[in-house]
Formats: C-alpha cells, sequence, structure tokens
C-alpha cells in the first residue's frame, strides 16, 4: 500500500496536514488569543498579508523572473496583466459593488479549484487513471467546498464576508442548502467507502490525496458553517490554501534554477542556496506589505498605525482599486495555465 508524495511526504504532511491543524488549533484557541467579535490584527497580519497577499505573488517567480517561461509565453504573460487591468477599470465604472462582487466569486472559483488541482496532481502522481475514480475524487472536493457555499448564501448575513461586506448575493432559499447536505453527505460517504475498500484490498493508497480531501473538507465546514467570525473563516480559509501554494512554487522554482544549471536569471540567483526560503519569503512580504500599504492609504483606511496616514483619492478610486487588484487576478488566470500538465510541459520534469 505504497504512496507517491508530491513534493515529499515530509513536506507534503507539512503543508497539508500540519497547516490544517494549526488553522484548526488557532479556531479552539481563539477565545484565549482575543479573537471576539473581531478579528484580531495580528491573525490579519498573519492569515491576510503574510499568506494570502504574499501567496498571490509568489507565481512572478515562477513566470515574470523565469527567463524559459517568459520566453516560452510572452505573449500570454504580458497580455493577462494588461486584460486583467482593462476589465477591472470597465467593471469598477459599472459600480464599486459589481468591481468587488465579480472579484469575490472569481477569488471563490479559484479557491475551489485549487483544492481540486492538488487532488488532481496526487491523481497523476500515483498513475490513478479510472474514470469512475477521476469523477468520485472531483465531485467529492467540489462539494466539501460548494455545500459550505450554498449553506453561507442561505444565512447571510454573516459576521465575515469574503472580501468585503455585501459581496455575495443574498435570498437564496434555505432548501437550496438542503439538498446540498443530501449530496454532501452522500459524496462524502461514498468517497469514504471507496477509500476503505482499498485498504481492506490492499491497493496502493494515495494518502496525499485522502489527506487534501479531509483536511479541506474539515477546514470549510468549520471556518463557515461551524463558527461565525472573520477570525476563524481567515485562518481556515487562507492557511490551507496560501502555504501549500508557497511551497509548491518555492520547489517549482528552485528546480526550475536548477535546470538551467546556473543561476542564470532572478529566480535562480534567489533560491539556489541554504537561505533561499528565508529571501523568498522576505521578499514576497516586502512586496504584500506594499501593496496593502497603497490599498488602505488609497481604498481602505483601515489600518493607519500600520501603513501611515490615508488620502482621499476621490475619483482616483476607478484607477487605483482595479490596479492594484491586477496582480490578484492575474494570479488567478495564469494559474490555469501554470500547474496543467496540457498547458506546461515542464510541471511533469520539474516535479
Amino acid at each position: 500500500m505504497s504512496s507517491k508524495w508530491l513534493l515529499s511526504r515530509r513536506i507534503d504532511l507539512a503543508i497539508f496536514g500540519g497547516t490544517a491543524a494549526i488553522a484548526l488549533v488557532l479556531v479552539a484557541l481563539g477565545p484565549y488569543l482575543g479573537a471576539g467579535n473581531d478579528a484580531p490584527e495580528w491573525s490579519w497580519i498573519a492569515g491576510v498579508l503574510l499568506v494570502d497577499v504574499a501567496h498571490v505573488w509568489s507565481t512572478a517567480f515562477v513566470v515574470y523572473l523565469d527567463p524559459a517561461e517568459w520566453k516560452r509565453r510572452p505573449a500570454l504573460y504580458a497580455g493577462v496583466p494588461i486584460a486583467m487591468f482593462i476589465g477591472g477599470v470597465a467593471l469598477y465604472a459599472c459600480g464599486e459593488g459589481l468591481f468587488w462582487r465579480v472579484i469575490a466569486y472569481l477569488a471563490v472559483f479559484h479557491f475551489i479549484r485549487q483544492q481540486y488541482g492538488w487532488v488532481m496532481m496526487y491523481r497523476a502522481r500515483n498513475n490513478e487513471r479510472d474514470r469512475l475514480g477521476r469523477w468520485l475524487d472531483g465531485a467529492t472536493i467540489y462539494v466539501a467546498t460548494v455545500y459550505p457555499l450554498i449553506w453561507w448564501h442561505t444565512q447571510l448575513p454573516r459576521a465575515f464576508s469574503w472580501m468585503r461586506d455585501g459581496d455575495f448575493i443574498t435570498g437564496l432559499p434555505d432548501g437550496f442548502a438542503v439538498s446540498a447536505r443530501i449530496v454532501y453527505v452522500a459524496m462524502l460517504g461514498s468517497y469514504l467507502m471507496r477509500a476503505i475498500a482499498q485498504v481492506a484490498m490492499r491497493r496502493s493508497i494515495s494518502w496525499g490525496k485522502h489527506l487534501i480531501v479531509v483536511t479541506t473538507a474539515v477546514c470549510w465546514y468549520v471556518g463557515i458553517i461551524g463558527t461565525n467570525t472573520d477570525y476563524a473563516f481567515t485562518v481556515t480559509n487562507v492557511f490551507i490554501h496560501g502555504i501549500p501554494y508557497m511551497a509548491l512554487v518555492y520547489v517549482y522554482a528552485r528546480a526550475a534554477g536548477r535546470e538551467r544549471e546556473s543561476a542564470a536569471g532572478p529566480s535562480a540567483r534567489l533560491l539556489g542556496h541554504a537561505r533561499g526560503i528565508l529571501v523568498f519569503l522576505a521578499t514576497l512580504w516586502f512586496i504584500a506589505y506594499v501593496e496593502e500599504m497603497f490599498w488602505d492609504r488609497t481604498i481602505w483606511h483601515d489600518r493607519s498605525w500600520l501603513f501611515g496616514s490615508g488620502v482621499d483619492v476621490g475619483g482616483g478610486a476607478l484607477i487605483i482599486a482595479p490596479l492594484l487588484a491586477m496582480p490578484q487576478l492575474t494570479h488567478y488566470v495564469l494559474d490555469g495555465f501554470l500547474w496543467r500538465r496540457k498547458t506546461n510541459p515542464r510541471l511533469g520534469r520539474l516535479l
């Protein structure tokens, strides 16, 4: 009953199992850590600034700082940020509320697809080719994420939001959640029975895939349904999304640097030594801080103690908000090309 891991057994257990365990422990300890109705500032710094915003910028290491990748698809990599900015301006011109609603649902889709992508990568790594298993694995990860979202929509308003208050559509009848719950229980039960049957028949077991499914189901349920605080939602939602992604990018970028046999580009120089992880994270955290400083000074005006006094940009928000959202939207789009074998022939070789 051997199992192949994506990066390594130790790394996979740490970034998938470890981050989920930390998130759940933080939820349990929330009342003792100052997490009341409002999320404490330290949780925003740890979850949003150092993980969520930082992981968005990590895509640059495997696209814009990788000469080989840039040369492979320059039109795509140059065109996507421009298209995202133009689209963002058009959306914002139609209304600020519409702008944030569209971004919120794009983010939701991105978060769901990342969990689905981990499952599919594990299937490929363990040579699982059966169509029924692929359908069951995919359907299970979808219901594990979509059901909590449907339930959330039927219970609005809640004490937390995805991007900002009012970004989700309200008025979804309770019956949708009831029907979704039936499918949810049926799919998780089917997945569990199939996993037990595989163990009983002593087949090769993809323990990493099971870890993804379990941690996703538990964290999404706890963060959305089981609790009702911005703090709990942030730590359960962001940690299992951003931390594994940054680990994947680091390993992939370092492998790409080694493939070039020398420090042929910025990513190779940055990641090709023992202190690479520290430099990698420090770079991402600095960029994330600068981005959030601009957000806060021009749009949010929430944390002057961290970013300084804000300014009234007035109508300039039409340009500033889409410009600041451009890295996030670019990250969403490029992920669909970077982490699929069909669109990235280097993926199997570097990982």
